[in-house]
C-alpha cells in the first residue's frame, strides 16, 4: 500500500471545505487535484455511512451528514495546523529564514499552492519513499511540476538514518535558518522516537530556526472527538501512540536546544484561527478537537 490513509483523508478535507465553505479556513485549491474521482467518491461515501459512530442520532440528507463529519470530525485539525504552521512561516521569511523542511510531508501541498512564498525558499520534503513516490506520480497526473526549489528526500523519521541523507543532500545548507513542520507527524510516533527526533533536529539546525506542530496532550484518550480520531487511525492500521503534558514537552524541547515560544490550546485555536469562519458561516462551525494542541518552538540565538 503506497497511500497513507489517514493522509488521502486529511487531503480529501482539504478539498472538501474549500470546495463547499464560502469563507474556508484555509484555502487548498489543488488537494482535490491530488485526489482521484474514484478516492473522493469513496473517501465521501464512507463517511456518510460511519455518520452513527460520528454523530449518532444525526438526522439529515447524505449531503448534510458529510458536511458535519468533514466540519466536526476530518477538518479541524488539518485545516488549523495548516493556518498556524503557514503564519509562523510568513513571520520566518521576514525573520530571515530560508529553508522549510516538511517532515512527514504527505499531500501537503504549500511549495505548488504557494510559489510566490516557496521561490524564497529552499524546500525540504521528508516522508516513507513509498509516500513520496505515491505523491510523485499524484503531482504528475494532476500536471504539477516540482519546482526546482523543492527537494524530496525518502526518510524514515522514526529511525536515525534519515538525518545522514539530509547532511549528504546538496540543497541541504547548515547555515540557513530554517522552519520545521511536523504537521500530523507526532501522534504517530512514540515518545521516545519524538525525542530523538527533536534532538537530531537541534543538532541539524542553527540558531534561529523553530520547529511548528501538533499534538495530542496527556488526556487525549479522554475527549469523544480525540478518542474518535484515535479510532480512526487505528482503523487505517496508523496507530496513534503518544500524548504530551506541557511539561513534558518543555523538557523534551529544552533537551534539544529550543524553547517554546507559542502554544495553542483548543480554545484559543477557536478564538485564534477558527472565529473568522465562524462569524461568517454559523450554520458550519468547526471547532478544535479536544486535546489537540498546536505548538511553536525555536532554537535561541
Amino acid at each position: 500500500m503506497t497511500s497513507s490513509m489517514t493522509a488521502l483523508v486529511s487531503a480529501f478535507a482539504r478539498a472538501y471545505h474549500t470546495e463547499h465553505s464560502a469563507a474556508p479556513v484555509y484555502r487548498d485549491p489543488l488537494a482535490r487535484r491530488l485526489l482521484s474521482d474514484e478516492e473522493y467518491h469513496n473517501i465521501s461515501q464512507n463517511m456518510v455511512r460511519g455518520i452513527g459512530f460520528f454523530a449518532p442520532g444525526f438526522q439529515g440528507t447524505p449531503e448534510q451528514a458529510l458536511h458535519h463529519v468533514v466540519d466536526h470530525q476530518l477538518a479541524p485539525s488539518p485545516l488549523g495546523r495548516a493556518v498556524f504552521a503557514e503564519r509562523a512561516l510568513e513571520n520566518a521569511l521576514r525573520l530571515g529564514t530560508r529553508q522549510y523542511w516538511m517532515l512527514g510531508a504527505g499531500y501537503d501541498t504549500f511549495p505548488y499552492r504557494r510559489p510566490d512564498w516557496a521561490r524564497d525558499l529552499t524546500v525540504l520534503e521528508l516522508d516513507r519513499p513509498e509516500a513520496l513516490a505515491d505523491k510523485t506520480r499524484r503531482l504528475q497526473a494532476a500536471g504539477l511540476a516540482i519546482p526546482p526549489e523543492v527537494h524530496h528526500i525518502p526518510a524514515d523519521l522514526a529511525g536515525s538514518r534519515w538525518a545522514e541523507d539530509v547532511l549528504r543532500h546538496p540543497a541541504y545548507d547548515s547555515q540557513a535558518r530554517t522552519l520545521c513542520s511536523l504537521l500530523g507527524l507526532t501522534y504517530y510516533l512514540p515518545q521516545e522516537a519524538f525525542r530523538a527526533l527533536v534532538a537530531r533536529l537541534g543538532s541539524l539546525l542553527p540558531p534561529g530556526s523553530a520547529l511548528v506542530f501538533d499534538y495530542h496532550d496527556q488526556d487525549a484518550h479522554r475527549g469523544d472527538a480525540s478518542q474518535r480520531q484515535i479510532q480512526l487511525a487505528l482503523g487505517a492500521g496508523e496507530a496513534m501512540t503518544a500524548g504530551y503534558a506541557l511539561s513534558q514537552l518543555e523538557e523534551l524541547l529544552g533537551e534539544a536546544g529550543f524553547l517554546l515560544y507559542e502554544q495553542l490550546t483548543p480554545a484559543e485555536i477557536d478564538d485564534q484561527l477558527f472565529a473568522p469562519h465562524n462569524r461568517a458561516e454559523p450554520e458550519h462551525p468547526i471547532h478544535a478537537l479536544d486535546h489537540v494542541c498546536f505548538c511553536l518552538a525555536v532554537k535561541p540565538r
